[in-house]
């Protein structure tokens, strides 16, 4: 066995065995268990606190180990039907609903059963991940004087300062607060820059997480519809006229879901609107790190070209790492700041300094940029082999864009509205072993048509890839009686673009 596999053996093992002993019965020595299982004495402890963590056994120094006693004191369930009233009768003047929908968020946080294919992720496959690096980051970080001491309440101000770097050269340290992650600073943005009940204008399609937070601060999503070129200026032009909205929430560079970089002539024009509307506009750079190795030079972020601090910068570590490193960073200018700052102080006090150190390490380490090509590399390869997986096995399915970034497709299903269920297809997809997410709740209006999104960073390689467009197909021809390919369905998909917008 090797770690840290090795303990979670050693505790499936013991935990199968407790039967064998009575309440307060004592379990092998250490040392009889390092022996018998051929391990050390340091998976032998682990093993033990994890099973003493799950109240399973008790440990008594100078004594043993024994098996817990089974609880007898669970209490009987108690009726909550209460708070449905309570939660749901709002006497206030809003008309938003409290209620909170976070499906469209748990479909890409959710592990899929056993034998399911995950094309539903949200984040980089363990495979991609730099572990050994994060693992040594952290390992140097916990050694640091002071690094399990209160840290500075905006953040370590190096790690301010390489964000400020790394967003543009008219950003200082001072102009950057460090969040717990993206979505924390999504959700700190939207709260601090609209009232509830306010409107907020977005792109849609757009990110569900946004979309669940504006709700949940109690904010009116509207949609403003883009194109292959980002947003339409003139339609959020005449969204900011229609609907008195102060905000703004866009992700100029491979948003999510369709993969598409806003234009370089409109970039000028967005801040524009939004200044003359006195409207903040919220940037989620959040798939930066995550450019495919083929894309050319890339833009820089909004917040570099805005000096009059209409733009609140959101940025984050985790996409490009690891879910469980919520690392990011706000940045703005002028009065928000302070009140951005309040907000965060008041939802989480600071981001652990162990976590904020170990970022710190990690991007100043050679490892970091062995990292980022590596994945630009890999991420690229393997959205060339869904594209052509797709081409072969499934061409009915419209592939309008091919980004240079990011890690997903974004597919339009045939037929128009009401005419394909897209919920039948993720469930028929399921059955068939693969998970996918469906369309439906990247729009906040009424969608278009009935689209699914395809993740090919989420899985462990290419050959998973291939299998799993194999498998949609399997329930795409049972939801939408599509012919096998090769037979001509007489729904031909779009020509889709190459990265950069290029058409083939």
């Amino acid at each position: 066995m090797h770690e840290p596999s090795s303990v979670a053996q050693l505790a499936d093992s013991l935990r199968s065995e407790l039967d064998r002993y009575p309440a307060d019965g004592k379990l092998p020595s250490s040392r009889a268990l390092v022996e018998r299982f051929r391990v050390s004495p340091v998976t032998v402890s682990r093993a033990i606190a994890r099973l003493a963590a799950e109240g399973l056994v008790v440990t008594r120094p100078g004594a043993g180990v024994f098996r817990a006693r089974p609880r007898t004191d669970t209490p009987p369930p108690g009726d909550t039907s209460w708070q449905e009233v309570s939660l749901s009768g709002d006497g206030g003047p809003e008309a938003v609903p409290r209620t909170v929908d976070a499906s469209g968020v748990l479909v890409t946080l959710a592990a899929p059963p056993a034998g399911v294919i995950e094309l539903n992720g949200g984040y980089l496959h363990s495979s991609l991940q730099p572990e050994r690096a994060l693992a040594a980051a952290l390992a140097r970080a916990g050694r640091r004087p002071g690094a399990w001491d209160r840290p500075p309440i905006d953040g370590l101000p190096e790690l301010r300062a390489w964000f400020a770097r790394d967003i543009g050269p008219a950003l200082g340290a001072a102009d950057v607060l460090i969040t717990a992650g993206g979505q924390s600073a999504l959700a700190v943005a939207l709260r601090a820059l609209a009232p509830s009940g306010a409107p907020v204008l977005v792109e849609s399609p757009t990110y569900p997480g946004m979309l669940a937070a504006a709700r949940a601060t109690g904010l009116r999503p509207v949609p403003v519809p883009v194109d292959t070129g980002g947003v339409r200026p003139e339609l959020l032009a005449a969204a900011f006229r229609a609907t008195g909205a102060r905000v703004f929430v866009c992700q100029p560079l491979f948003r999510n879901p369709t993969g598409a970089v806003l234009a370089p002539e409109r970039r000028g024009e967005v801040l524009r609107i939004a200044r003359a509307a006195g409207a903040f506009v919220v940037e989620d750079d959040f798939a930066r790190c995550l450019v495919h190795d083929d894309a050319g030079p890339l833009p820089p972020p909004l917040a570099a070209d805005d000096p009059d601090g209409v733009v609140v910068h959101v940025r984050s570590l985790t996409k490009v790492t690891s879910p469980s490193l919520r690392v990011g960073a706000l940045a703005a200018r002028g009065p928000v700041l302070a009140r951005l700052r309040a907000i965060q102080v008041v939802d989480s006090f600071f981001v652990p300094r162990p976590l904020q150190e170990a970022a710190l390490e990690l991007v100043g380490s050679p490892a970091w940029g062995r990292h980022l090509r590596s994945v630009s590399a890999e991420l690229r390869n393997r959205r060339n082999i869904m594209t052509a997986a797709l081409r072969l096995d499934l061409p009915a399915l419209a592939l309008p864009h091919v980004p240079s970034g990011g890690g997903s497709l974004w597919l339009r299903l045939p037929g128009t509205g009401a005419g394909t269920d897209e919920s039948a297809v993720v469930s028929a997809a399921l059955r068939a072993g693969v998970a996918v997410a469906p369309g439906r709740p990247y729009f906040c209006a009424e969608p278009p048509s009935p689209h699914i999104r395809l993740s090919f960073a989420a899985v462990a390689g290419p050959a998973e890839i291939v299998e799993g467009v194999r498998r949609l197909r399997t329930a795409c021809e049972e939801t939408l009686g599509m012919l096998p390919a090769g037979s001509g369905d007489g729904c031909p998909a779009e020509e889709p673009t190459e990265p950069g917008g290029r058409t083939r």
